[in-house]
């Protein structure tokens, strides 16, 4: 799978992910007054996107590499073309990491913690990780069993989540396969 600036694109991506999200907080939080997206929902989900998307790349990449080039000739032999090769036969093959990175992807930003207290400000618009703190910072009025019933509930949404994935994290293993 070559395309133009494949390899300029993936060391730039590798760069990118080398950089750790607490040597970014100060350019985050100047680049959010700079723009006034300081406790601004869409600028948190811009940057869990743009951060999401060097590791998934690679990830995607080293899964793609997985899938055995024989059965990507034998389809152009069968006479598909390169969309009915990836929609049909190599998106069934990676569904097991496009599983995973859904997943990573939304438990990411419920487990987020230092991002959000950083960039948000306002009570109503706090993370449930930054909301969940408040009740157990206070040392006088610790509301341990608030914050235990939170953490549940906080919780389900991925367990949810996760059910629904479960049968695409095996599906991919044997959708496909070589002759020997």
């Amino acid at each position: 799978y070559r395309f133009a600036g494949r390899k300029k694109s993936l060391i730039f991506f590798l760069i990118i992910q080398m950089v750790p999200t607490m040597a970014a907080l100060t350019a985050f939080y100047v680049l959010a007054m700079l723009i006034g997206a300081l406790d601004q929902y869409w600028f948190l989900t811009a940057i869990y996107i743009g951060g999401g998307i060097p590791m998934n790349t690679w990830l995607m990449k080293g899964y793609f590499d997985t899938v055995p080039r024989e059965i990507d000739e034998a389809a152009r032999i069968d006479g598909a073309g390169h969309l009915r090769i990836f929609a049909s036969i190599v998106l069934p093959l990676v569904k097991p990491m496009l599983a995973v990175q859904a997943l990573w992807a939304f438990m990411a930003p419920f487990g987020d913690y230092l991002l959000a207290k950083f960039l948000l400000r306002s009570p109503e618009r706090l993370t449930i990780a930054v909301g969940l703190q408040s009740f157990i910072s206070n040392p006088q009025q610790q509301k341990v069993a608030l914050f235990a019933a939170g953490a549940i509930l906080a919780a389900l949404p991925i367990c949810v989540l996760f059910f629904f994935l479960q049968k695409n994290f095996v599906s991919g293993l044997t959708a496909g396969g070589t002759k020997g």
